[in-house]
């Protein structure tokens, strides 16, 4: 049986009033504060319904934590250095980590997004930090993680890619752009701090506070938190 989250109609409804709001913005004067792409920008970060933190309630790998180390919003710049860090906790029996990448059309919505964007798993792991590079984002995009669970269909079809289907885990989904916040900086900065702990470990108070994540980080998990930095 296929399980649709309540969240992908929120998305939906999300885009069509994104694109509908991007068509008025083209009336508005010329004298406007802001560049339009700016001004863009400024309403996604309001408006895109995410969420850094993903995993569901039941069983062991579909309630496994998994989080965007990004702002609360969920939307987030990378910045020159393009790093992106994702938190995975403890597990007895830890799953493959599927992770896509899908450019947000000016419709609103991830058309074509199997063919242009891109796609990587990385292998099973025990609780800890991981940091890979993006690309430079040119155009806003959606990214979203989530384990590949026994039996769980974890890749949307491609006829529509908003419509994430598991196992009781839905996926952690957040939005990059190009134009950085306050709070990305201080993300940022926190993420190249961490990458020069790449091999090594950091305490689980440190991961908690830099990321505003300490209710999630609980006793469970090891003193320190081991930092993965694939190739």
């Amino acid at each position: 049986m296929r399980t649709v989250f309540p969240h992908q109609s929120i998305i939906k409804r999300w885009a069509s009033g994104t694109a509908l709001a991007a068509g008025f913005l083209t009336l508005a004067p010329l004298a406007a504060l802001e560049p339009p792409a700016a001004q863009a920008q400024s309403d996604l970060r309001k408006s895109f319904p995410g969420r850094r933190v993903g995993g569901g309630t039941r069983g062991d790998c579909s309630s496994r934590l998994l989080a965007h180390l990004v702002p609360a919003s969920s939307v987030f710049a990378p910045g020159k250095e393009r790093y992106l860090g994702l938190l995975e906790g403890p597990s007895a029996s830890p799953s493959p980590l599927e992770i896509t990448f899908r450019p947000l059309s000016g419709r609103g919505t991830a058309d074509a997004a199997m063919a242009s964007g891109q796609r990587r798993v990385l292998p099973a792991s025990g609780s800890g930090i991981t940091l890979i590079t993006l690309p430079a984002v040119k155009v806003p995009t959606i990214w979203e993680s989530s384990y590949l669970c026994p039996g769980a269909a974890a890749t949307p079809t491609p006829a529509d890619p908003l419509n994430f289907v598991a196992a009781d885990s839905p996926p952690a989904l957040s939005l990059l752009v190009a134009d950085a916040s306050k709070e990305d900086g201080a993300v940022q900065a926190s993420l190249v701090m961490l990458q020069r702990s790449c091999g090594a470990s950091v305490t689980r108070e440190e991961v908690g506070t830099a990321f505003g994540l300490s209710d999630l980080i609980t006793a469970q998990w090891p003193e320190r938190i081991p930092v993965r930095c694939p190739a």
